[in-house]
């Protein structure tokens, strides 16, 4: 069984807490009785404070508002009522669709590394995970580093290695932070471009970010996040159908806790999950496919060994795309079909098409201003190998097909330029060889999957990306910013390269008027210097 360490509340907290959570102890909980823009408010704060969401409502947002209403609600003996009228609705209209109408806000707290990538899989969700930016990940709670503890490592002969060492990691990620923070402190001065105390306040945000950016690769993929989750039923539905049927206990043991909370808000939307001929059949199915793909695979591969590649490499793309994005673009605005479109498109002179896209993609003045459909046209698709810790980041886009492999040392790891900067080299090769090694003996003990928890995030994991010509727009742009982390800025601004000038698709390249190539150390200062400058103009 996984321990799960259980808050602590006042009478007079409990019973306010009790009106807006379905349980007081378990770390999955829905969010009910509360205003929508309160449950989003609270889901993001949620990720950049160390605070579970039942004290987080508590300190910050209940004295705002108006419960005395509330009095007499207890949200923790489910809803009997609401059960009976979805059940009616779901009888009277026999339709899926119906599974869409309702939706949860969902706390999902002290999840591992792996269990988040698993929660936060499916497209038609919102997701806000706790960052390793803001938070220092060394902080303890009754006594222990936050990380998982997996029953079947736990039993096993690596059992209390895997404590020793995980700890020793938590350690030594601990004082690399306090070792870059005073390096980048001697090394800045205060910001020029804000005065006074603010300046100094943005440099050390700024600081504080980029000393948690290098240092995240020393963290294991057993630490533990707090992940919110805003779906409908259907989405919870598929989510559970895929936790049930994955490999890893912990999804399994996880998918369990969700559904009991779920059922106390949207019973009748998930009723399917756990019926023999329904969802454990589907389930079933997922799992039986996956056990036979591993098989096949293996033996299939078997003399193989990974060759050595780049980072990102374009693998594929189509060479006529430009011209039936440019046909997209001129679609909507004439009655012709597309096949006469798409012939005149090819006669067009260069000017022409550059006009054409000039005119379409208009003047973005900021990146978050993006032309229509037309640029879905097109698709690129990415192999990658890169650090874990950025690969968390860039999951969670959701317009894309991701697939990735499974985390091991074998790929090698990512050292920031920052630790070399400070000297901490040794040290950090030091925590990898120990992770490799305690992952090693983990194989042994409890096997790959769960060998994975001791993997360093700075270790390298393979994975695939495919999107198209809008979404990369979305993505490249946005994390190529200053204030993003150095590693996955260097993926997505090879991404740009390759489609300019590899797929040669360079009226795409010149859309993307928002990518960001600068370099700099506190890439965050600016966003800091920003965030200062709209606090001190807000009125007292």
């Amino acid at each position: 069984m996984i321990h799960y360490t259980a808050e602590t509340f006042t009478p007079g907290e409990q019973d306010v807490l009790r009106r807006y959570v379905t349980n007081l102890r378990q770390p999955v909980f829905a969010l009910v009785n509360l205003p929508e823009v309160v449950k989003g408010a609270l889901f993001a704060r949620y990720s950049r404070t160390h605070k579970t969401l039942r004290r987080l409502l508590l300190d910050e947002f209940v004295d705002d508002l108006d419960i005395s209403g509330d009095e007499t609600i207890d949200a923790t003996v489910g809803v009997e009522r609401a059960e009976q009228l979805y059940q009616r609705v779901f009888v009277e209209y026999g339709d899926d669709s119906v599974a869409q109408l309702g939706a949860v806000h969902l706390a999902c707290e002290q999840a591992s590394n792996l269990l988040t990538k698993i929660l936060e899989r499916g497209r038609l969700m919102s997701y806000l995970e706790q960052s390793t930016r803001y938070l220092a990940y060394d902080e303890r709670v009754q006594g222990r580093y936050r990380y998982h503890r997996p029953p079947g490592v736990m039993t096993s002969s690596a059992g209390t290695r895997y404590i020793g060492d995980v700890d020793h990691m938590f350690d030594a990620y601990g004082d690399m932070v306090r070792r870059m923070t005073a390096w980048l402190t001697d090394h800045h001065d205060a910001s020029p471009s804000v005065a006074g105390a603010g300046g100094d306040l943005a440099r050390r945000r700024a600081i504080r970010a980029q000393a948690f950016d290098a240092a995240r690769g020393l963290l294991p993929a057993a630490s533990l996040s707090n992940v919110g989750i805003f779906g409908s039923g259907q989405a919870y539905e598929a989510l559970l159908l895929r936790m049930r049927a994955h490999p890893l206990p912990e999804a399994r043991s996880y998918a369990q806790l969700m559904l009991t909370e779920l059922r106390k808000v949207i019973p009748s939307f998930l009723r399917r999950v756990d019926q023999p001929d329904r969802g454990i059949v589907w389930s079933d199915y997922l799992e039986t496919n996956r056990i036979a793909m591993d098989e096949f695979t293996a033996e299939l591969f078997a003399d193989e060994t990974p060759g050595p590649v780049p980072e990102v490499v374009l693998t594929d793309w189509d060479p006529v795309g430009e011209d039936k994005m440019l046909a997209a673009m001129l679609f909507p605005y004439t009655d012709l079909p597309e096949t006469q479109i798409t012939a005149r498109v090819r006669e067009m002179t260069e000017a022409q098409r550059l006009e054409l896209v000039q005119r379409y993609v208009g003047e973005r003045t900021n990146r978050r201003h993006r032309p229509s459909r037309a640029l879905e046209r097109i698709d690129y698709r990415f192999d990658v190998l890169g650090d874990y810790g950025s690969f968390r980041d860039l999951q969670r886009h959701r317009l894309l097909t991701i697939e990735w492999q499974p985390l091991g040392p074998r790929h090698g790891y990512a050292v920031p330029s920052l630790v070399d900067a400070v000297g901490g080299g040794e040290a950090y090769d030091e925590v990898m060889e120990l992770s490799t090694e305690l992952y090693n003996a983990l194989v042994e003990a409890a096997g790959p999957l769960e060998a994975s928890y001791a993997v360093a995030m700075a270790y390298r994991v393979r994975y695939s990306m495919q999107f198209n010509a809008r979404e990369a727009m979305h993505l490249i742009e946005l994390r190529s910013q200053p204030q993003g982390h150095t590693d996955y800025r260097r993926i997505v601004t090879e991404m740009y390269r390759q489609i300019a000038e590899v797929a040669g698709h360079r009226a795409v390249a010149a859309m993307l008027s928002h990518v960001d190539l600068s370099q700099g150390v506190l890439g965050r200062l600016g966003a800091e210097e920003a965030t200062v400058r709209r606090r001190s103009a807000e009125p007292a």
